[in-house]
């Protein structure tokens, strides 16, 4: 299962702005992208009201993954791994939002 870790920069959290920019990139990735924290299970980064719901305060770290089963081969576990980088440098680059 590719995983990858981030710290939330936005100043509000993953609230309203930041949460539904997060939230259109990974459904544009097309993979089923979860998201959590210490302490919580994972919710569906897929989901604004699961986003926003499980609360992801500002330097809270997360772990964003892709289960396996969803991956075919080889090709998709690099799909997986770039599109987990580049949502993990979205959460890290909203400190303006």
């Amino acid at each position: 299962m590719p995983i990858h870790k981030a710290v939330v920069k936005a100043s509000i959290g993953l609230h309203a702005r930041p949460a539904a920019e997060f939230v259109r990139a990974v459904t544009a990735t097309g993979l089923p992208v979860t998201i959590r924290k210490a302490g919580i299970q994972g919710v569906d980064a897929r989901s604004l009201l699961e986003v926003m719901t499980a609360d992801f305060p500002f330097g809270c770290e997360v772990e964003l993954a892709v289960a396996d089963s969803s991956l075919a081969g080889p090709a998709g576990q690099e799909q997986a791994v770039e599109a987990l980088t580049m949502l993990a440098g979205l959460l890290e680059s909203q400190g303006a939002a």
